[in-house]
């Protein structure tokens, strides 16, 4: 079985070696096609050999991934089945693992002794966890790269950053190494490194996915999704980790349908409302290139049958409902996993501060606007079923572009190339990414799909059956 390759270069492109998708790899270990174990030794052999011009890993389990696709054949061999039986997948960092630490881009931390609610579902959905994927310090930037673990690279252009601050695990399932994974999504982590590495990425709705050992994460805005490079992989991942614990504060009304059922049929004609409009307190400018590609994603649309309207929703001030939560999430997040904040980036310290600062009246404040302004935005699904976006202004940055910049800079940087995808995270609501083209430099560009509470079902929908009109989506270096 072939095991991928190992480029040399650490700029430009390279051909990788794509393998099949989760649902693939979950037929061929249960027909006997492929043994987990051998899936799983390429799985492992490609993340090593990648490792040094991708740099996705921060930890790969190897010898406990063995024992793992050793079960799962003894399990196959034995009759049994789950839905990701023996598949290898990769996790991010910031989600606890049994036996292994959760620092998140930063160091230290002492090793997990459970898993994580989400690891847990997945790994009895019969997936094999072969590694923990690199984020950059608290998950903070729409790059992947800090000082301690270094930066994360691009399958497509290994100049670029694949995003943040799901970086690694995008990089990981974009190159082939796996066939999807999880990350989170805090203020767009999911979708913007999906949109710059093409990929479909997901946010579910808040609590779809468990984010025990905490009740919420960040303050509620942040949740676990998949990363994958189909919609129906998506979907399978979703099926495989949502569902809550007693002590989850955030648990929505369960789907009425699997998430893959709704992945493989039609979505019916929906009134699709497109929109540039950049959210209240945000000062960007949408690239062309990446407008020209978003007008003609909605134009495909229009050719599947839906209706195009132009429409904004109304975000209101869910810009400065976001500072206070994200801010404090960072400080609560520090001070319960990090004893000496001395070995962090200057900008990060800087952004505890703010948040300790923000952590009383200015949290509770921001938090109680949640209704009002879930509302407000609420009134666009009075005149559409979905939304379409740029997930992000401008394509992706390249490696070191914002080295020893400060707090400000970065901030700014960050909110002026990526304004389109936090808004949701404020309501709640789901929203997904998936790939509407390239630019001249061959750089992937994401579309966002925006759905109404609970409607992840809608929106995987959609994004399939977009897929199927495409012929499926390009890898790097197929396009």
């Amino acid at each position: 079985m072939k095991t991928g390759i190992e480029p040399s270069r650490t700029e430009g492109t390279v051909e990788w070696e794509i393998g099949p998708g989760l649902a693939e790899m979950a037929a061929q270990v249960q027909t006997g096609e492929a043994s987990s174990r051998e899936l799983v030794e390429a799985a492992l052999a490609r993340a090593r050999h990648t490792q040094a011009t991708l740099n996705a890993f921060r930890v790969i389990c190897a010898e406990q991934a063995l024992a793992e696709a050793e079960e799962a054949d003894r399990r196959v061999a034995a009759g049994e089945g789950a839905p990701l039986l023996g598949v290898p997948v990769a996790i991010k960092d910031d989600v606890d693992f049994t036996g292994h630490t959760s620092p998140f881009g930063c160091g230290g931390g002492s090793p997990a002794v459970r898993d994580a609610e989400s690891v847990r579902r997945l790994r009895e959905a019969g997936a094999v966890v072969i590694g923990k994927t690199h984020a950059p310090e608290v998950g903070q930037w729409h790059f992947t790269e800090t000082p301690l673990h270094g930066a994360t690279r691009n399958p497509w252009h290994l100049g670029h950053t694949p995003g943040g601050s799901s970086g690694g695990a995008a990089a990981a399932v974009a190159a082939g190494v796996v066939g999807g994974a999880i990350g989170s999504d805090g203020a767009g982590s999911i979708r913007i490194p999906a949109a710059w590495t093409g990929l479909v990425g997901l946010k579910p709705q808040r609590g779809r996915v468990s984010t025990w050992p905490d009740a919420e994460a960040f303050n509620g805005l942040s949740c676990y999704g998949p990363l994958a490079r189909s919609a129906a992989d998506a979907a399978l991942l979703l099926d495989a980790t949502h569902g809550n614990v007693p002590a989850d504060l955030h648990k929505p009304p369960p789907p009425r349908e699997s998430f893959s059922e709704a992945a493989a049929r039609e979505p019916g004609r929906l009134r699709i409302a497109v929109s540039f409009a950049i959210p209240f307190g945000l000062a960007a400018k949408v690239h062309d290139e990446h407008r020209a590609a978003i007008e003609a994603f909605a134009e495909r649309l229009a050719g599947l049958g839906h209706e195009i309207v132009r429409a904004d929703p109304e975000y209101g001030l869910v810009g400065p409902a976001i500072i206070p939560r994200g801010m404090a999430g960072v400080d609560e997040w520090l001070a319960a996993n990090v004893e000496d904040r001395g070995a962090l980036e200057p900008r990060t310290r800087v952004h505890a501060r703010f948040g300790r600062a923000l952590s009383g009246l200015p949290l509770r404040l921001s938090r109680a606007a949640e209704p009002a302004l879930r509302r407000r935005a609420g009134r666009i699904f009075e005149r559409c079923d979905v939304v379409l976006t740029p997930v992000t202004a401008k394509p992706p940055p390249r490696i070191g572009a914002l080295d020893g910049k400060g707090y400000w800079v970065t901030s700014s940087t960050a909110s002026a190339t990526c304004p389109f995808a936090f808004a949701w995270n404020v309501t709640g609501w789901p929203g997904i990414s998936v790939p509407a083209g390239l630019t001249a430099a061959g750089l992937p560009i994401g579309a966002q799909l925006l759905g109404r509470e609970n409607d992840e079902a809608t929106l995987l929908s959609l994004a399939a059956q977009v897929e199927r009109a495409e012929g499926g989506w390009p890898g790097p270096q197929r396009a």
